[in-house]
């Protein structure tokens, strides 16, 4: 959501004018309160990699909604469109039936040649994710339940292939519950060999999310080395000068917790995860750093992994699946404790 992974102020100005002409001009376009329907989610539409989303403060607008097909980056989404206009620019939130919506997610965050158990694993904890998104989202001034990057988990509306369609349907209105309620029901790409404790990445502790030791050998980023210049270093730290960084600390599942960076003036902790957010998700893959060593004006990261590791792997879910394992034995493994039940009417609780 993974993991891993907005309308752009600048690119998206064209983008946010087309589509706000065709949404003028089209005879479907009109005022329109929020929908009623019980089973659909609202996802804010993001336009490239540096997600913007309503500020706090910002002043927004309803401009109105239109139903059909909206085109935006190449990619195509129906439903209801509503259309808000903020400080600086346009914001598109897209309502459709939940199910369509985890099949969107599901096609986007792992292959469509995946095995089958696999595919509805990971259709079973996308729709959890976005139910327990639904019910806990406050009051926004654009109202939407989440967005469609990885800030939540990345929703693409093309066109779904078959594989895909049918694991989600062979799992349809199947949800994770703890105590009768939706999970926080996190995932990533890759472990690199155990999950990570909640409490070290979001602050909070979960009874049904401890760390468990996982495969995921056949990720790409199983095993990975990075190169970062030191004046990105310095940058995404906040400290000039660096002479040198350090580990200082291990979370359980054997993460940096803590870099201690030292410059001329003194020496000074960084979060891990603080530093791989400011870096960027790609660049520092994940805080599993097995060595660290510089090398000129650079420093070489070798680490395991990709994402913040909590919750369910994508990748071991291949192997499980790979392996026999149904998707019921693949989330008792990653949510120990839960239990599969349908959604219907637990919209309104």
């Amino acid at each position: 959501m993974h993991r891993n992974r907005e309308v752009k102020s600048g690119q998206n100005g064209s983008i946010a004018l087309v589509l706000l002409f065709f949404l003028l001009a089209s005879p479907l376009f009109h005022p329109l309160s929020l929908s009623a329907a019980d089973a659909t989610i609202r996802v804010l539409l993001l336009d490239g990699k540096s997600a913007r989303i309503p500020q706090k403060n910002e002043k927004v607008e309803k401009l109105g909604n239109a139903k059909g097909e909206v085109i935006l980056s190449g990619l195509k989404y129906t439903g209801n469109i509503d259309v808000w206009r903020g400080e600086s620019g346009l914001y598109l939130v897209n309502e459709i039936p939940l199910e369509d919506y985890v099949k969107g997610v599901v096609a986007a965050e792992v292959g469509s040649r995946w095995d089958s158990e696999a595919l509805k694993a990971q259709a079973v904890v996308a729709r959890t994710y976005a139910l327990y998104q639904k019910s806990s989202s406050a009051v926004q001034k654009v109202p939407y339940h989440l967005t469609s990057s990885v800030m939540h988990q990345v929703y693409k509306g093309h066109s779904i292939p078959e594989t895909i369609a049918k694991a989600v349907d062979s799992t349809k209105g199947e949800i994770l519950t703890y105590e009768g309620s939706p999970i926080a029901a996190y995932y990533h790409s890759t472990s690199g060999g155990m999950t990570e404790d909640p409490l070290e990445m979001f602050g909070k502790s979960y009874p049904y999310l401890k760390p468990v030791e996982t495969g995921s050998e056949l990720s790409p980023y199983y095993m990975w080395e990075k190169r970062i210049p030191l004046a990105d270093i310095e940058k995404a730290t906040g400290y000039d000068g660096i002479r040198d960084i350090i580990i200082d600390s291990y979370t359980v599942s054997n993460r940096v917790r803590i870099f201690k960076v030292i410059t001329g003036t003194g020496e000074y902790s960084v979060p891990a995860k603080d530093l791989r957010k400011n870096l960027g998700w790609e660049k520092l893959p994940s805080t599993m750093i097995m060595s660290l060593v510089r090398e000129g004006d650079a420093y070489i990261f070798e680490g395991k992994g990709y994402g913040h590791g909590v919750g369910m792997c994508q990748w071991t879910t291949l192997e499980m699946a790979r392996e026999g394992k149904s998707y019921r034995e693949i989330l008792s493994r990653f949510y120990p404790g839960t239990a599969i039940e349908l959604y219907e009417n637990r919209e309104n609780d």
